[in-house]
């Protein structure tokens, strides 16, 4: 059952949201990182292409939280599904995010891949290539093109700027200030801390996975057929 259900765009600081949150003891918490490593996720979120009716309590089973895409589109629906949980919209400078997203989407699914990969990196890609459908889906809804996909890489600046402003408005709108957290991972754990009432970590909150740590992971991941868990 989800405690803490991520709301924010990938780049936003989730990587380090994960580790905040099973540092606090919201652990195991959903990543899209899992998607790409773990054998059976894809299969969990797959059906939701195409208008799946999602159980979110199959699709969580063994998590408590949850962070980036694709859970992170659906946290109005997982609301719902778990009244209990609170709400963490991450968020950062939108022209960064841009270029960051920039950034992932070329290293990720804009890399052209060579004919012998090693047979890892066959695997994780062979798990984006399921979702990717609904990951079109996703990002055609968010940027609101009808015909964009998830292999485009990112669209024109001034539409995505646009996306991340309507999403932060709405998730103002949707949930009520009590269940809902606007945070930017760069104000530290007190804010995070107070949410969630749990007492604030004796060290420093963890800053993870930059674009350019981002773009050695996969790189490596192509060249060696290693990826390094997070």
């Amino acid at each position: 059952m989800l405690e803490v259900i991520g709301a924010g765009f990938p780049r936003t600081g989730t990587s380090s949201m994960k580790a905040a949150l099973e540092r606090l003891g919201f652990g195991p918490c959903f990543h899209m990182f899992d998607v790409m490593t773990k054998p059976g996720i894809a299969e969990r979120w797959a059906p939701l292409a195409g208008g799946g009716e999602p159980d979110w309590a199959r699709v969580f089973d063994g998590y408590r939280s949850s962070q980036d895409w694709p859970a992170s589109h659906f946290y109005r629906s997982q609301a719902e599904a778990f009244p209990d949980a609170k709400v963490v919209l991450t968020v950062r400078d939108p022209h960064a995010w841009y270029v960051s997203m920039g950034t992932l989407m070329a290293e990720g699914p804009g890399r052209e891949l060579p004919p012998d990969l090693p047979e890892a990196a066959a695997a994780v890609f062979g798990r984006m290539d399921l979702i990717t459908p609904l990951l079109t889906e996703i990002g055609r809804d968010v940027f609101g093109l009808d015909d964009w996909t998830f292999t485009d890489g990112m669209p024109e600046e001034k539409v995505a700027l646009a996306a991340f402003e309507r999403h932060v408005d709405k998730a103002r709108a949707s949930l009520p200030a009590d269940r809902l957290l606007v945070f930017d991972v760069r104000e530290g754990w007190e804010p995070l801390c107070r949410f969630l009432r749990r007492d604030v970590p004796d060290e420093p909150f963890p800053h993870l996975n930059d674009a350019k740590a981002m773009a050695a992971t996969l790189d490596r991941l192509v060249r060696e057929g290693v990826i390094e868990p997070r």
